[in-house]
């Protein structure tokens, strides 16, 4: 320089000096700024990492039950027939090529007591289903006690009851004698299933063999619904066939769906309200800024003779603006990294209690503090160009 003057420098060390040194003058003050920020950071953490863990959950389950299971029906209603699928919709089904199993569910005109003096009105809306030995296999569904129907066993008066089914005939464990009335004849129960997650109409349902609906309930065994695995890879052809090969002869009488579809529908509901709590989360985080930028600007108020000191002592206007630019980033830093935790915290908490993995975006954890940084450097920005204009010896007067 001309007077052979180095220009004064503000190390970044200093900086950073300087500006804690100003937060740990008034503590509270600052962790109550801080806390705005960390509110809307952890909002926003907590729902990107609770959607997360919720759709790995989903996509776990979809792996374990298969997108690959189609329901087929009969439509009911004015002009969609009686309701029934032909008798040989099922064989038809299956000489389809890409088809790797299929299940009959014939619903059986009978109710189900617990014994036979409740009144006839009271069943508890539990329904009767004759179906095959195979339907946990096609339906990838599990036994909670006892055994499923097998050949010997369907051809006797012998029930399977879903899991609500149970809860409500009060049976949680199988010993081999309970029986239910049901159709006006006793049958023993001899399992109770898990909740099937891809159709829990047959949570409600008592569960018995074609054999025992014929001989002892007079069921004409006309199918109501068929069941259908097919080759992932063909699933959309074989859906687009079905109605034609179930009921050749009237096509538009026959409803074919995919239960998978609800559950990824349900996670679609679930990205919508994940959108609106990350934009509630966003709110909070600009609530957050304006209290700190707030809190700023009253700091620079109640510090006028600080800053006239540093400059009579030959801080520069520069050196000014990086220290209370420097307090409010390390404000939203604080409440950054804290609004982090507590949202991983709170993730954790709520995925252990619905038994999922804990998943925390990468983006969420850097997003989250650089959001907070940024809205921090705005939220300074103003109060640092406003402490660097005043001249020392108007704030040395205010003294």
């Amino acid at each position: 320089m001309a007077n052979g003057l180095e220009p004064s420098r503000l190390h970044s060390s200093d900086a950073f000096r300087t500006a804690a040194v100003g937060l740990q003058t008034r503590k509270l003050r600052a962790a109550l700024s801080a806390l705005g920020i960390m509110i809307g950071i952890a909002a926003m953490v907590g729902v990107l990492g609770l959607s997360e863990s919720s759709k790995s959950d989903l996509l776990a389950q979809l792996d374990r039950l298969g997108t690959n299971l189609l329901t087929v029906q009969a439509g009911t209603g004015i002009g969609l027939g009686s309701g029934e699928l032909p008798d040989e919709a099922a064989a038809m089904i299956a000489r389809i090529g890409p088809v790797e199993t299929t299940s009959t569910v014939s619903s059986v005109s009978a109710s189900v007591y617990r014994t036979d003096y409740i009144p006839e009105g009271e069943t508890g809306g539990i329904t009767v289903q004759a179906v095959d030995v195979n339907l946990l296999d096609t339906l990838a569904g599990s036994v909670a006690d006892g055994k499923f129907l097998d050949a010997a066993t369907s051809a006797y008066p012998t029930a399977v009851l879903g899991s609500v089914a149970a809860e409500r005939l009060g049976i949680a464990d199988v010993t081999g004698t309970q029986q239910i009335w049901l159709g006006e004849q006793w049958f023993t129960v001899i399992g109770v299933l898990n909740q099937f997650e891809l159709n829990p109409d047959l949570d409600r349902a008592a569960l018995i063999g074609f054999g025992s609906a014929a001989d002892y309930l007079d069921h004409d065994n006309v199918a109501t619904s068929l069941l259908v695995r097919a080759d992932p890879d063909y699933i959309d052809d074989v859906m687009g066939v079905l109605s034609a090969t179930a009921n050749p002869q009237n096509p538009e009488e026959v409803q074919v769906a995919r239960p998978s579809d609800a559950l990824e529908a349900k996670e679609a509901a679930d990205d919508a309200f994940t959108a609106l709590f990350l934009g509630l989360g966003a709110v909070a985080l600009l609530v957050g800024g304006v209290g700190i930028a707030n809190v700023m600007v009253i700091s620079v108020l109640e510090r006028r003779s600080e800053i006239g000191l540093r400059r009579a002592l030959g801080a520069t206007k520069r050196h000014v603006a990086v220290q209370f630019l420097g307090e409010a980033l390390l404000l939203s830093v604080a409440g950054g990294i804290g609004g982090v935790a507590l949202g991983w915290l709170v993730t954790g908490v709520y995925a252990n209690i619905k038994g999922w993995a804990t998943l925390i975006p990468p983006l969420a954890i850097g997003g989250g503090i650089a959001a907070a940084l940024l809205i921090g450097a705005i939220a300074g920005l103003y109060p640092a160009i406003r402490a660097a204009r005043l001249s020392p010896t108007e704030a040395l007067r205010s003294a």
